[in-house]
């Protein structure tokens, strides 16, 4: 029988190099991927030839530099082509050949630099860079206008390191880009550029630095070789540092979408030979990289207005996940190639699997940006939540049981399923014992709002995995020895969650915990306050606005997301402006004092005052359920305590350790 998704599998060419299918793996920051020389190191050859090898017709690196004199990139963070070019050739034609062997195509995706935007870890001694002297994007520094003798330098190195790149064996390049608001797309935004050479002024002279760079590579490497462009034709900038939210009525001050429009037809003239289309900009980031509050396929429309206007392939990524969405995408001429960028760090296997008719089998991402954009923003390495092998590939490869073990795990959520695939994986035999109806824990909880729709998926995957790996799985059995002899057993692990911390207050009946109320085990009135301005709190407010009630959120901090909020930024600052945007009142630096007859008296700034309150939500943490373990481990050699029993944290900290346990046992 014909595949459903078979018009995904079909060839296309960018330029003259055909790709083998319809899906690229999006470029994402390839931090920790790179060696000492600018080369790319073990991992990163292990991490990009992973997802050739699990189908996907064409790899786009991760930004690499070609300049490190002008802007200062804190080397080896990133590799550059243009360093040591032995070096970079060398370890990129081992790259490209593994690469190939799977007949998938590989681009380098190449950046003039950040400009304003630059990490400030990496600034080094020298100011930032930009067309004009305008604000840095994080610090509160002024940067420094770049010469037209830096400009040219900068040209002459991307083809300079676009040959390097042809020499390793990359079949074409990506130019980084006029998108997201780096340096190149500074130049092309006149919010930006002030200058009053050649380089700034008309839409032509601020698109002069890309129109160059796609020439001097063209010149270097001659026609055929492709250069496709990372491309955003909207900017959803409000004013520096002020994005806009999905919906909201604004003016555009970046580039809207008539001027993107305009811009692409002419760099298609320029020579690009294909558009990979986002939106968004630094300063509106959560477009850029869009958390799970972004709608599946944000970038769709945008993408069919380029194909409607230039005759190149169009790239669209941004949430692109859901097989069916996909196929709609091409369907509809909205794009040419479908970009996957957090979903291929899930699973890498996405393309094989979707093509042998196993979506079910595909480990969904879940947009919470913990492994992939939040550590590179704080530990300067790509990872990904759900994956524990992503970037890690050959480190964590799973090796199989010397000796099988009967491994008794109690707890379902998503330590113990983690777990319990892993140790089936390597041939132990794992029992386990969940005291609910279902698997996933907390995930069950956490998904009930549409936006979280993925945590759900994520549990019904573990299920799907579980049953496929012939786990012995008891449902709504709480752990006794009457029912399982943890002696019996050669490792026990235990995995017992958490409960959620509720405060006493009088009117002991109208206070619900919050994974209560999003479970629907308890109904609540209309005036709604939730005590707690950390993530669940404000996810939770966000579900009952849409459900219609009052809400006010009561933090004692001063501000929401103070404590344990997402590690990405994006996740973090859009879910700040989405709680007021939806009208949800927000009294930080205030403690609730009592609740009783319909009323929370609160004291904000030293004053005591009283709001109608007709429920009250605890949403201030959760406490480790360890007694379990206590008992057990007093008695039995080998046991693992995992997951939120042994410390209160997140998804990606629980699959984590319990992947590392399991991996050893």
């Amino acid at each position: 029988m014909k595949n459903k998704y078979s018009k995904l599998f079909s060839p296309i060419k960018i330029g003259k190099v055909e790709i083998r299918n319809r899906f690229a793996m999006a470029p994402m920051g390839p931090l920790g991927l790179a060696d000492a020389e600018g080369g790319f190191n073990q991992r990163g050859i292990d991490y990009y030839t992973e997802r050739a090898k699990g189908g996907t017709g064409l790899i786009i690196t991760g930004v690499t530099f070609v300049d490190n004199v002008i802007e200062e990139h804190g080397m080896p963070n990133c590799p550059c082509s243009t360093h040591n070019p032995v070096q970079f050739v060398r370890t990129g034609k081992e790259l490209t050949e593994r690469i190939h062997a799977y007949n998938s195509k590989v681009f380098l995706q190449m950046s003039g630099g950040f400009g304003r935007v630059t990490i400030p870890t990496n600034l080094g001694e020298f100011p930032p860079v930009a067309p004009s002297p305008i604000q840095h994007r994080w610090l509160n520094k002024m940067c420094r206008e770049l010469t037209i003798e830096e400009i040219k330098t900068i040209v002459k190195q991307f083809g300079e390191g676009a040959f390097n790149a042809k020499r390793a064996g990359f079949d074409g390049v990506q130019i980084h880009a006029v998108h997201e608001g780096y340096l190149i797309d500074q130049f092309a935004i006149s919010l930006f550029n002030h200058r009053t050479d050649e380089y700034g002024g008309s839409l032509e002279n601020r698109l002069r630095f890309a129109r160059e760079i796609c020439e001097e590579i063209k010149k270097r490497c001659g026609e055929d070789f492709p250069v496709t462009l990372r491309y955003s034709p909207k900017s959803f900038i409000k004013g520096l540092r002020d994005g806009a939210l999905p919906g909201e009525d604004f003016v555009e001050m970046g580039r809207d979408l008539p001027e993107g429009i305009e811009a692409a037809k002419l760099l298609v003239g320029y020579g690009y030979d294909a558009l990979d289309v986002d939106v968004g900009s630094y300063d509106s980031w959560w477009w850029s990289h869009p958390p799970m509050y972004q709608a599946k396929g944000l970038y769709m429309p945008f993408a069919k207005e380029m194909k409607k206007h230039v005759d190149v392939p169009i790239i669209c990524a941004g949430r692109m996940d859901q097989p069916d969405l996909a196929l709609s995408a091409l369907e509809d001429d909205v794009c040419d190639i479908i970009s996957l960028g957090r979903p291929l760090l899930a699973d890498p296997d996405y393309a094989n699997k979707l093509k042998a008719d196993k979506s079910k089998d595909i480990r969904p991402c879940i947009s919470c940006q913990e492994g992939c954009m939040g550590r590179i923003q704080e530990f300067s390495m790509i990872n990904c939540a759900v994956n524990p092998q992503a970037g890690k590939e050959r480190i964590n490869t799973l090796l199989p049981a010397c000796k099988a073990k009967n491994v008794l795990i109690i707890g379902g959520g998503v330590a113990g399923c983690e777990a319990a695939r892993v140790l089936a994986l390597r041939g132990h035999k794992p029992i386990l014992f969940e005291m609910t109806g279902s698997l996933g824990g907390n995930l069950r909880a956490g998904g009930v709002p549409d936006f979280k729709e993925d945590d759900i998926i994520l549990a019904d995957w573990y299920t799907h995995q579980l049953a496929q790996l012939g786990v012995k799985v008891h449902l709504n059995t709480e752990y006794s020895p009457e029912i399982a002899n943890y002696n019996d057993f050669d490792a026990v692990i235990v995995a017992t969650g958490t409960e959620p911390r509720v405060l006493p207050y009088e009117d002991k009946n109208n206070v619900f915990a919050a994974t209560d109320v999003l479970l629907e085990k308890v109904q609540t009135g209309k005036n709604v306050s939730i005590i707690g301005g950390g993530l669940v709190g404000c996810e939770t407010a966000l579900w009952l606005k849409e459900k219609g009630k009052n809400v006010t959120i009561v933090e004692i901090q001063d501000k929401l997301l103070a404590l344990n909020g997402p590690l990405c930024h994006a996740n973090s600052e859009m879910l700040e402006r989405l709680i007021p945007y939806k009208g949800i009142d927000v009294k930080t630096k205030t403690k609730a004092e009592s609740f009783k007859d319909g009323k929370l008296t609160i004291l904000e700034n030293s004053e005591t005052s009283s709001i109608p309150c007709d429920s009250l939500i605890m949403a201030i943490g959760y406490i480790p359920k360890a007694d379990l373990f206590k008992e057990i481990n007093e008695e039995h050699p080998e046991v693992y305590l995992l997951g939120d029993a042994r410390r209160v944290s997140n998804i990606m900290y629980a699959i984590w350790d319990a992947f590392e346990v399991a991996s050893h046992i």
